[in-house]
């Protein structure tokens, strides 16, 4: 499992360069097929515009497709993928919607609207890193659990779910390079008593700071 960086909520800017509206839709994709619906979508949404043109980078940067959809070559898609590439945010598609204003850019003002369009809406994305984890559980003694709650925190894990039966089983996750840590200082804090076991292994989001 890799780490990369992904964002999940859907964002969109909007830049205007001598009267031509450039709008920069940003998706989150994992498949080819997940991104090209995203374009269908946008070219529906967006029929009467001149261009939509687009750049994604899906399958953790695996797979790259751009176009400039009839705008002069090499002066949108990919510029765009190159902003998205340089960014190193993938799972990504971003479609950049253009309006023409009646005034001709130039392939080099082309080049800097579309990359400035993609640079916005990302920049304005709220950006997670995808960490190998582990989701963990711990059966404990109702007196141990608020300690036990302050050690993952203090850990950096996420609490997942809570059970109060007899005694309180917690399952949380953390990341897989803290789990050696954690053991450390679970065995100091509750004198080897408790012992947590692997639940599963995933990649997991942990926002950026």
């Amino acid at each position: 499992m890799d780490t990369y960086l992904t964002v999940f909520e859907q964002n969109e800017t909007e830049y205007v360069e001598k009267r031509s509206r450039f709008i920069a839709t940003l998706r989150h994709c994992e498949t080819e097929a997940e991104a090209n619906a995203f374009l269908e979508e946008m070219r529906s949404k967006y029929w009467d515009a001149r261009h939509n043109c687009f750049a994604y980078s899906v399958q953790e940067g695996k797979l790259c497709r751009f176009s400039d959809d009839g705008e002069p070559h090499g002066t949108a898609g990919k510029p765009m993928l190159d902003v998205i590439v340089g960014s190193g945010i993938t799972n990504i598609a971003v479609v950049v919607t253009r309006y023409f204003g009646g005034v001709l850019l130039g392939t080099g003002g082309l080049v800097r609207a579309y990359s400035k369009s993609v640079q916005d809406v990302l920049s304005g994305a709220k950006v997670f890193k995808m960490v190998p984890s582990a989701v963990l559980s711990i059966n404990c003694n109702y007196t141990d659990h608020g300690k036990l709650v302050n050690l993952i925190g203090n850990c950096d894990g996420v609490i997942v779910d809570t059970q109060f039966t007899e005694k309180v089983l917690v399952e949380f996750c953390l990341k897989m390079a803290d789990i050696d840590s954690f053991e450390k200082k679970l065995t100091e804090t509750f004198s080897a008593r408790l012992e947590f076991e692997i639940l599963e292994k995933k990649l997991t989001p942990f926002k950026e700071k």
